[in-house]
């Protein structure tokens, strides 16, 4: 097929364009390049299937003109949760970024499979999360809920936008992404903060008392879902968590990195950042899916386990410094 792949130069899309090229479709790429980067598409630039265009989702004419003939959109271009900074891009990004892209797909008969995220079951305290639950959203004036909402604004559009006008399309809720190609500051995600501070022999900053717990997946099998959804129609139209149920405490989180990088032996140093240094924020106490349905339509199974994909996260963070680690 020929794919149109949002964010290809972020670190899931630029993992899932070398998985698609590999299956032997022809990919168009798209990034504004304002958190992806090219080094990430560095093994995939010369490959004659492959075209990047460097250009934003919010502009319509270079989306449609790069959708032309695309059987499938794979709409992964996001702003997340703004932890240090206002919510404006992220609700603009996410909400009339995701207009454009159902636009688009109108005009041209694509398929969507779209990046949803786990923060829109917010603070609902049944764990694990299954895709009919409740949405539990907290203070509209706690700025961190702007990607949550944003998410669930990109859902119900998507969604009407296959009632309107026929588009299958497919919401992948993703938990807690990690891997080569992440971002390397808080929009990587903690592990990949605490991995570059554990690199430098620094204290790790954990946000709150580390009791929150979270399920965190390696990258190689976020992209088998989303490759899975694309050449499948069993998941048409629906919404399906894709993660791992396996759980664990940001504070255990952070001690399993630093033994990772500096010995069994080794002790950590742990910074505990009160929520109050960022404004007012609300933070979700349990994050862990219910994949069954993912099982069931996508085949999957999530096949790393954390440490193992810690290891190779270490690995590579480290090359892009020249640390060697254990």
């Amino acid at each position: 097929m020929k794919i149109l792949v949002t964010g290809a130069a972020g670190f899931i899309g630029s993992n899932l364009v070398a998985e698609l090229l590999r299956r032997g479709h022809s990919v168009v790429g798209l990034d504004n390049l304002s958190l992806g980067t090219r080094r990430n598409l560095a093994d995939v630039a010369d490959n004659p299937l492959f075209d990047l265009r460097q250009s934003d989702i919010r502009d319509k004419s270079a989306m449609l003109d790069a959708a032309k003939e695309c059987e499938v959109i794979v709409h992964l271009a996001a702003y997340k949760i703004p932890r240090y900074s206002d919510a404006y891009e992220t609700l603009m990004i996410n909400g009339f970024g995701s207009e454009i892209v159902a636009q688009t797909a109108a005009r041209t008969g694509a398929k969507i499979v779209a990046a949803s995220t786990s923060d829109v079951y917010g603070k609902n305290p049944q764990v694990p999360f299954s895709e009919d639950m409740d949405s539990v959203i907290g203070n509209p004036q706690v700025k961190r809920w702007a990607y949550a909402v944003s998410k669930m604004f990109e859902e119900q559009l998507l969604l009407a936008c296959h009632d309107r006008f026929g588009n299958d399309v497919v919401l992948l809720r993703f938990f807690g992404g990690y891997g080569p190609n992440q971002n390397l500051t808080w929009w990587g995600g903690p592990q990949a903060v605490f991995i570059e501070k554990a690199l430098d022999g620094e204290p790790l900053p954990v946000h709150g008392d580390g009791s929150q717990t979270r399920s965190f997946t390696y990258v190689k099998d976020h992209v088998a879902a989303v490759a899975a959804a694309v050449e499948s129609s069993r998941a048409d139209n629906l919404v399906v968590n894709v993660g791992t149920e396996e759980e664990i405490s940001i504070a255990a989180l952070a001690e399993l990195i630093w033994r990772l990088v500096h010995g069994e032996d080794s002790r950590v140093e742990i910074e505990r950042i009160p929520y109050e240094s960022f404004g007012k924020y609300e933070d979700v106490v349990r994050r862990v899916p219910d994949i069954s349905r993912a099982r069931e339509l996508l085949g999957f199974e999530p096949k790393v386990d954390l440490e193992t994909g810690l290891r190779e996260t270490i690995r590579w963070q480290a090359g892009l410094r020249g640390h060697l680690t254990r």
